[in-house]
């Protein structure tokens, strides 16, 4: 399952709004990809559904993820953050077992690695 804070589900929201997207059949997609210094980096974007997603709803959003990124991110939960250094969504991602420095890319435990796309 993926989840999102209420900050986070605010600014999709207004990002949505803001793109004119029917929150019906769009959503956040929630995807990793291999690449960065630690493996893997997550790529958020806002999509329509595809048959082959999984779909959590939360906060009366859709979250949207593939199957090949699902156990990467499985049990995350997507925030909105604020500070000094920028803003931007947050994935806040319990697989995780060592990150870059910068907070781009990650790395999860080697018994659970599968290919990413």
């Amino acid at each position: 399952m993926i989840t999102i804070t209420d900050k986070g589900a605010e600014k999709v929201r207004e990002f949505l709004a803001g793109a004119n997207a029917d929150v019906s059949s769009a959503g956040l997609r929630v995807a990793v990809r291999g690449g960065g210094c630690s493996g893997f980096q997550y790529q958020l974007a806002f999509d329509e559904v595809h048959p082959e997603d999984q779909v959590f709803e939360d906060h009366g959003l859709k979250l949207l993820c593939d199957g090949a990124s699902l156990p990467f991110v499985r049990g995350s939960i997507i925030d909105y953050e604020e500070s000094l250094q920028g803003a931007g969504f947050k994935v806040n991602n319990p697989n995780v077992v060592a990150a870059c420095g910068c907070g781009s890319s990650f790395r999860v435990a080697e018994e659970e690695q599968v290919s990413a796309v």
